[in-house]
């Protein structure tokens, strides 16, 4: 049996500006953007590596939703990001405008800081220990 899990729903306010943020800053890859409806799209988009998870940018359809955007954990990180490369993806984040809300620190999984996606949602970057 083979499983993985192939994307995450991330709720966000517009598609656009989410689009743009994650590609023009955190330099994701769009990997799909197809109209469903009037309202409705179904976008893709994917860290640069190898991985297969990617996430899907879910627009907020309701004031529940609306309320979750940058917030679906409660004010805890919710994805984490790995990296072959701290010292570089934190400068080139940092020279985009992310806002890193801890600073690095080096723990026993590895060299992490968590930053904030332009809705509020808490990421981890992290580069694994060898």
């Amino acid at each position: 049996m083979k499983q993985f899990i192939a994307h995450i729903a991330l709720v966000v306010k517009d598609y656009d500006e989410a689009i743009e943020f994650y590609t023009q800053k955190l330099g994701f890859k769009l990997k799909e953007d197809t109209l469903l409806s009037e309202t409705k799209r179904w976008v893709l988009v994917t860290p640069p590596g190898e991985g297969q998870c990617s996430l899907l940018l879910a627009k907020a359809a309701s004031p529940e939703q609306e309320f979750s955007v940058g917030n679906q954990t409660g004010g805890r990180v919710f994805l984490f990001l790995f990296t072959d490369n701290f010292q570089r993806d934190y400068q080139v984040m940092r020279s985009k405008g992310i806002e890193f809300v801890r600073p690095p620190a080096k723990e026993d999984y590895g060299t992490v800081a968590v930053f904030k996606d332009l809705y509020g949602t808490l990421w981890d970057l992290i580069e694994p220990a060898r």
